[in-house]
């Protein structure tokens, strides 16, 4: 009897760590993503209507592909700007993102540009 029952319960738990893990497998395909885009000129902070000879873009990403994306970039910056007020930064290269536990409907989100004259990376956030 104890095996039968010893049988039964590693069934049950072996079934149950099987479906606990729902995500979805890696396939391959894009998905779709939360985000909004700026193109100006000059400089982020004192940017300007863009023009033909100085044209950038900024993209600010939210939802689970910022999380993805934070979570990718850690560790978390201890002096960053806005660190102070339990904001937690992260940043690599010119990709910076963070988490904000005081905005639930979005806590995460990441900035990063392109100059679109020399399509090089920039920055697309200012402190």
């Amino acid at each position: 009897m104890r095996r039968h029952l010893a049988l039964i319960v590693a069934t049950t738990l072996l079934f149950s760590l099987a479906y606990a893990d729902t995500k979805k497998p890696w396939d391959g395909s894009y998905k779709p993503f939360n985000g909004e885009y700026l193109v100006y000129s000059g400089d982020l902070g004192e940017q300007q209507a863009p023009t033909k000879a100085d044209r950038k873009v900024s993209f600010m990403v939210e939802g689970p592909l910022a999380k993805e994306m934070f979570e990718s970039i850690g560790p978390d910056q201890k002096d960053a700007c806005g660190t102070l007020s339990g904001l937690r930064v992260r940043q690599k290269g010119d990709l910076d993102c963070t988490y904000d536990k005081d905005h639930p409907s979005a806590p995460y989100t990441c900035h990063f540009g392109l100059n679109l004259r020399t399509g090089k990376s920039i920055s697309g956030s200012i402190c």
